[in-house]
């Protein structure tokens, strides 16, 4: 597989789930680029596109809660990334672990 048989929206990104490679824990969901994924590939660590600062970025480089590349698959279209990584300090920029502790549905187990 090359990065370029990959299927990147029209924007020239594709999304990548981050998932902890101990407990299987989704831990964020991200974007990347080509470069991105190449820098990811070449270092072992995860790059991402920032879609708001419309640069790279090394997740962890700054406050040190880096994310070492164990396992990168794909999705059978070709258009998802699924990230397996170690996991050093918290994943959100909340300081929570995971980027996903909201809870949409459902909202109350105790109504209805």
């Amino acid at each position: 597989m090359q990065i370029d048989e990959l299927a990147f929206n029209k924007e020239g990104l594709i999304p990548a789930i981050i998932q902890d490679v101990d407990n299987n824990e989704i831990l964020m969901l991200a974007y990347m680029n080509r470069e991105s994924l190449a820098k990811t590939l070449e270092t072992g660590k995860t790059w991402f596109f920032s879609r708001s600062r419309q640069e790279l970025w090394n997740k962890g480089v700054t406050s040190g809660n880096l994310q070492d590349v164990k396992e990168i698959l794909y999705d059978c279209d070709k258009d998802t990334l699924l990230i397996k990584v170690k996991q050093t300090g918290v994943a959100c920029h909340r300081g929570t672990r995971s980027c996903f502790t909201e809870t949409l549905w459902p909202e109350n187990e105790d109504t209805g």
